[in-house]
């Protein structure tokens, strides 16, 4: 028989979700509103000054070079980080599975790196890759590779793709590691009693029962590619050299807040949110459907 939830109360339901639905409401639609309405205006840095533009800003987005640019840096990046975090997290989480001494310390030190924040983060691979006194740096020196990411859009690109998927490796681990303990030793048992190898039973077996896990994963990496890189990015490179990391949640803060062109600043956080929403439902609507529940 199907078991449903009875209230005494038909306000108690409201009452338990408001608290969620408030936090939304101040933090994602009121923010999300305000930048629609200022992307259509044209105003001084001191606010004194406002004038409706209509798309004018979004037309002046799509015709400046340096925004296309920014636009394919952010595709690269948010591809590669997404990519080798989950690549990562999910040999990390096999390996760890298989531990059986020391697995709580394994999981412990995989973990620890989503506690610290992006910003110390950003400092500590960028001390790490320090052209003059980075360890990284003067291992590669000594095998002669010429690295720098002050002055090459590699390097930097490769820094804080580094940094960034270093940071999100924990949180797809915990995922992956969980996923991995659900999956009943049953069925690995049953393929290996019919001759599958470790890789066969991975692929045929192991991966598919994670796809639910891998699909959620697959969300949360693009919207952290795209959102919450932000202090990764100022920590380290700040959009350099030049512009070749200046990717788009890093170009909206320059533009709004140093260049003080408030609405173009707020026309690139529409598109972004956009973007990222876009994307989502192209997720849920094609990939889900590979998806094994």
């Amino acid at each position: 028989m199907e078991k449903r939830a009875v209230f005494k109360s038909r306000w108690l339901p409201y009452v338990l979700i408001a608290p969620q639905l408030l936090i939304t409401l101040i933090f994602f639609f009121l923010p999300a509103g305000q930048a629609i309405h200022q992307s259509v205006l044209m105003e001084d840095p001191f606010g004194l000054a406002v004038e409706f533009v209509g798309l004018q800003n979004f037309k002046d987005l799509f015709a400046d070079p340096n925004y296309l640019s920014s636009f394919k840096i952010t595709m690269v990046f948010s591809v590669l980080v997404a990519f080798v975090a989950m690549a990562l997290s999910l040999l990390f989480a096999v390996c760890a599975d298989r531990v059986i001494r020391g697995a709580n310390a394994y999981k412990t030190f995989l973990i620890v790196p989503y506690a610290i924040a992006p910003a110390v983060a950003g400092v500590l691979w960028m001390f790490i890759f320090n052209p003059t006194l980075g360890v990284v740096s003067y291992v590669l020196h000594a095998l002669g590779i010429d690295w720098n990411y002050m002055i090459s859009s590699t390097d930097a690109l490769i820094l804080i793709v580094v940094a960034a998927v270093w940071k999100q490796v924990s949180y797809n681990f915990i995922f992956f590691l969980a996923g991995l303990q659900a999956i009943p030793k049953s069925l690995l048992e049953a393929a290996a009693m019919d001759g599958a190898g470790p890789v066969r039973r991975f692929w045929s077996v192991v991966f598919p029962l994670l796809s639910p896990t891998t699909f959620f994963l697959l969300v949360m990496n693009v919207v952290y590619a795209f959102f919450d890189t932000f202090a990764i990015v100022d920590a380290t490179t700040q959009g350099g050299p030049g512009q070749d990391t200046n990717i788009l949640v890093y170009k909206v803060f320059v533009d709004g807040f140093r260049n003080m062109n408030f609405g173009g600043s707020a026309a690139q956080s529409v598109i972004l949110m956009v973007m990222v929403i876009a994307l989502t439902v192209v997720q849920f609507r094609f990939i889900e459907r590979r998806v094994n529940y």
